[in-house]
């Protein structure tokens, strides 16, 4: 570290980068006039204020963005061929769907918020500072390095800091920053973090590095260069380009073939616009985002609100939770474990005299557990008066009271380290050897150990016993792990606290042994590599992590194939949350966590999350039923049109027939975001090897019924060009809209009552479009016998297309495998090798 002494005399470990340690530097002093004004000016031109850096986006230029893309490309060219054969009605639908596409997805976006603000408003607001050879207050953004600031009791440490040499030792809460769930102690030349709180002691300390360089900055630092693309923006982008190459070369087809024919330009542009209308999946953005809102609406009702609409399918898919520790899997609240007592004590009088010296009124960590513990044993403090109270003193480590039974004698006890109280007790060798034996047990189980002694008559002091103290995990975490076993998804748990913590909890909650420690994880900087990678999935949890370590955890997870979670609550989790597939901040979060994640749960415990991925998984199942059922229909249409104008010369519809199917049935689908469907008991994936697959057998099914309906009703009935293009588009609306009914199930059409909604929808739409070819609504009408001829096709197919589907099922299941292990997913990643720890994943 380039140390930079600012005044003579004195030794500062500034540098301002960020760089430093909180290895004891008993050189560490300050200057004891504090900064002047010069040097402040100077030093706040080296490295600014002392706030977070937020970037912000040109909201307009953002807005933009979503007018770039394959699909909204596309999208453009059908509303400008529209203009230029003068197809208004086209050009305003077109143009009204495209403008509510990017809309919705910005106004999605907005409503994120941003990570960085959140974080900002999380640093100290005001700080003591020594300026001049006078203290002072000033806002904590006006700090620079080489700021001599003084820390009290309940403050947020306004920037990282170095305690000074000869001062008393502090102790600070960091839960927030390193997950560590008990206060630390902080002494002569260790560092102090920025957004940590001072839960006991007062000292001064010199500021080192402030804003950006940070602890708490390289935090937000993580957070704010996080970016990432959704598993479902990229399936709307794999269906868009498939759908769009599909029009585009059967488009590029016929107006070669027109050309070559001699048809006249106009005719030739106004059935590539057809095509084009026809092929172009205008309304599947919206219909999609419709969908995970609807849903989202619900999570919000059941307490899970979601701040990315995208995480709704994420969540669907996620088939590996980390799970931070402290109070998530964990109530973030120390605990009076089973005393241990020393020599002929009772467990009640260790408890009885632990409560006497604890005091309330300090609201102390430790105090408030032994007096819950003392109180629960019925042993409240009240049975005897305490007269005098002596609070923790660093120096001795303990706390004493001195306490008035009744009418008695006064007698004094105290509790705090075990060597303190040893010492106090002067205890005999098999006292210290039972004490220290019961602390050591208790630290390899993760707990902290507190001994209590009291006095005699006589003056000399008893060991009464061992406290243990630890962090117990929630009422509903057992349970909610094992739910999540039962659905495919693995859990690891991720925290700041020791290894043998993380392994009590883990133990106690049944999620296995192997905790890796922090050094086993990729340093600063590091990206892991294919052995840490491995090291990483196999593993039940982590320990001592920092947010870097949570980052490249989450990375490394990702890196192997899987679709990743992350609940957190602080601000070190903040960029681990951003980085996760799916984030997930718990009740009680901070502003930073909230923030940085996709979905934030309003009720405590971590059992809604069940409840979220039940409902994320019925919500995927609607979305790839409206894919499956959108794929299909464009290759009927597409197709069908297609080979008729090539091998017949026909155009089998009119640009206004193609209009009025595409609203009818856009329209209507939208209810398909209210239906009633059951969730998978695996994790999903978008597996566009099965809704390629499904969607290409209805929608040559489709083609073939058309084809034999056109000839029918050119050769059996007669009938002249005008009114079969009646007859072919109401067999077109009606065939489409009851494939839904068939792509949203995978068992039979009947296996599955569908929403009410959407029965009304679809019922109403094809009323609609029954009554436009009956009585010729912008096309030659065709009459009540012919239409309820249509029908009564229309459905004789939906029967065997139903059977076509379950067939089609049936031998891709067999194509791969059987429907063991990973199916082929959309981004081609999510084969995962074989572990002891990670469940097979299926797309169900």
């Amino acid at each position: 570290m380039n140390e930079q002494p600012h005044r003579t005399g004195t030794t500062s470990p500034i540098d301002g980068t960020g760089q430093g340690t909180s290895a004891p530097n008993p050189a560490v002093q300050g200057d004891a006039q504090g900064l002047d004004v010069a040097e402040v000016e100077k030093l706040r031109a080296q490295f600014g204020y002392n706030e977070l850096e937020e970037t912000k986006r040109n909201p307009l230029l953002q807005l933009l963005t979503y007018f770039w893309g394959p699909i909204p490309w596309m999208i453009e060219a059908a509303a400008v061929l529209s203009a230029v054969v003068q197809h208004w009605a086209d050009f305003g639908v077109i143009s009204v769907l495209l403008v509510t596409n990017a809309v919705v997805g910005f106004w999605e976006e907005h409503q994120a918020g941003n990570a960085i603000a959140a974080l900002s408003k999380k640093l100290a607001v005001r700080a003591r500072v020594l300026r001049g050879g006078a203290w002072t207050i000033l806002a904590a953004r006006e700090l620079v390095p080489g700021d001599r600031i003084r820390l009290r009791l309940g403050d947020i440490v306004p920037a990282d800091a170095r305690m000074l040499d000869g001062q008393e030792p502090v102790q600070v809460d960091q839960s927030a920053l390193t997950g560590e769930s008990l206060p630390v102690e902080r002494a002569s030349g260790q560092d102090v973090y920025s957004g940590s709180i001072v839960k006991r002691g007062e000292a001064d300390a010199l500021v080192t590095r402030i804003g950006q360089h940070t602890y708490f900055g390289r935090t937000a630092g993580l957070v704010n260069q996080t970016q990432k693309r959704s598993h479902f923006q990229e399936a709307v982008l794999r269906i868009g380009r498939f759908l769009i190459l599909l029009a585009v070369g059967l488009v590029a087809l016929i107006v070669i073939t027109a050309l070559a024919r001699g048809d006249s330009m106009a005719t030739t542009l106004q059935f590539a616009l057809v095509l084009t209308v026809a092929g172009i999946p205008v309304a599947m953005p919206t219909v999609l985002s419709v969908t995970m809102a609807v849903g989202s609406k619900f999570l919000a009702r059941r307490g899970a609100v979601v701040s990315r609409l995208s995480a709704v399918e994420e969540l669907a898919g996620m088939d590996l939770l980390c799970s931070d520790k402290t109070g998530t899997l964990t109530r973030n609240e120390l605990t009076v474990g089973e005393p241990l007592p020393v020599g002929a004590a009772s467990k009640q009088e260790i408890l009885q005299a632990a409560g006497w010296a604890s005091r309330a009124d300090d609201q102390d960590a430790i105090d408030t557990a032994v007096l819950a513990a003392a109180g629960q044993a019925q042993l409240q403090s009240s049975q005897g008066r305490v007269v005098h109270f002596v609070p923790f003193d660093p120096v001795n480590k303990r706390t004493e009271a001195t306490v008035q039974v009744g009418d008695g004698r006064p007698f004094d006890v105290a509790k705090g380290a075990a060597q303190s109280i040893l010492a106090l007790a002067k205890a005999t060798q098999a006292e210290s050897k039972q004490v220290l034996d019961a602390v050591e047990g208790f630290a390899k189980r993760g707990f902290r150990a507190l001994a209590v002694a009291r006095s005699e008559a006589d003056g000399r002091w008893r060991v009464l016993g061992v406290l243990p103290l630890f962090d117990p995990p929630r009422q509903d975490s057992a349970e909610t792990l094992r739910q999540a076993a039962r659905m495919g998804i693995a859990v690891k748990m991720v925290t700041g606290d020791q290894q043998a913590i993380a392994r009590e909890i883990a133990g106690e909650l049944g999620m296995g042994s192997n905790i890796l420690r922090a050094e086993s994880l990729p340093r600063s900087g590091e990206v892991a590599n294919r052995a840490q990678q491995q090291a990483i999935e196999k593993a039940d949890g982590f320990s001592e992590v920092v947010p870097e370590h949570k980052y490249r955890i989450i990375e490394a997870l990702q890196a192997r194939g899987h679709i990743t979670g992350m609940t957190g609550d602080g601000v070190n989790d903040a960029p681990a949350l951003k980085r996760a597939d799916t984030g997930i901040a718990v009740a009680g979060a901070t502003d930073a966590a909230r923030a940085a994640a996709d979905i934030v749960l309003m009720t405590p415990g971590l059992s809604v999350i069940i409840d979220a991925v039940q409902e994320s998984r019925r919500i995927f199942r609607r979305m790839t039923s409206y894919a499956t059922y959108r794929i299909a229909e464009t290759i009927r249409i597409l197709l069908f049109m297609s080979v008729s104008i090539l091998v017949f010369n026909f155009y089998p519809m009119t640009a206004v027939m193609v209009v009025l199917l595409a609203l009818l049935n856009d329209g209507a689908i939208l209810s398909i975001a209210y239906d009633r469907t059951h969730g998978s008991e695996t994790p999903e994936a978008w597996n566009m090897r099965e809704v390629l697959g499904i969607a290409s057998v209805l929608g040559i099914f489709g083609v073939a019924e058309s084809f034999l309906l056109f000839y029918a009703g050119k050769t059996w009935l007669h009938l002249d060009p005008a009114m079969l293009q009646t007859l072919i588009y109401l067999k077109l609306s009606v065939a489409g809209h009851l494939t839904i009914f068939v792509t949203r199930t995978k068992g039979p059409f009947w296996s599955s009552r569908p929403a009410t909604s959407v029965l009304a929808a679809v019922m109403g739409t094809q009323a609609a479009a029954t009554l436009i070819a009956v009585y010729g609504v912008f096309m030659t009408p065709i009459g009540w016998t012919l239409a309820a001829a249509v029908w009564a096709y229309a459905l004789v197919g939906f029967v065997a297309e139903d059977g076509a589907k379950l067939l089609a099922h049936r031998v891709l299941k067999h194509l791969r495998g059987g429907g063991k292990g990973v199916s082929g997913t959309l981004l081609g990643h999510r084969n995962l090798p074989p572990t002891d720890h990670v469940p097979s994943v299926s797309a169900g």
